[in-house]
């Protein structure tokens, strides 16, 4: 892996080059909107504490707290013809993952291509800062069926806020992380209707 800064990996800045070619829908832009950034805010939801809630219209991820409060997050969702909602529980969670791009995604950017190499898994990315699914990510599943949806960090934070992927939930590297170190594994994960 590259020596870079634990500021540029922890804010998803470090691949620029690399994020550009594999931005695909959004158009690149330095701005980010404050009100994506982490903070404790009033929620009331009648799902336990310890949940996570993702509001895919407004592009927000709420963390169930005590007393009628959540952490909310900014997120980047699925773009038109790629969104999905539905209840899920947090089956598995990597750290620097790596990524396997489905046969559906390579088809439609066969650019993307040239940048797989082989893995223990099949075609796909190594993890590390170039990587797509960024610092972290959590693994949802519906019983026993791998949804393909996770949550995940992200080396193009300027598409927090806006619905741009293939159906995963995009969060800032760094707050992915914080996400990642309270949630464990079997928490459940409510994604409402878009």
């Amino acid at each position: 892996m590259p020596v870079v800064s634990r500021r540029a990996v922890m804010m998803g800045l470090s691949a620029i080059g690399a994020a550009s070619s594999l931005a695909g829908c959004a158009t690149r832009s330095t701005d980010f909107d404050s009100d994506y950034l982490r903070q404790t805010v009033r929620y009331d939801t009648s799902q336990a504490p310890g949940t996570i809630v993702v509001d895919p219209r407004n592009h927000f991820l709420y963390h169930v707290q005590e007393a009628g409060r959540a952490v909310r997050y900014g997120v980047g969702v699925g773009g038109e013809g790629f969104s999905w909602s539905g209840v899920t529980t947090v089956r598995d969670k990597r750290e620097w993952p790596e990524w396997y791009p489905t046969k559906e995604i390579l088809q439609r950017r066969p650019e993307l291509r040239p940048q797989m190499s082989k893995l223990p898994n099949g075609l796909g990315m190594p993890g590390g800062p170039d990587n797509p699914l960024g610092a972290r990510a959590l693994y949802l599943w519906q019983g026993n069926q791998d949804t393909l949806y996770r949550i995940h960090g992200t080396n193009e934070p300027w598409t927090i806020g806006k619905s741009v992927s293939a159906g995963c939930i995009r969060m800032i590297n760094q707050h992915v992380v914080v996400l990642y170190e309270s949630t464990p594994v079997g928490t459940q994960v409510v994604v409402l209707p878009s």
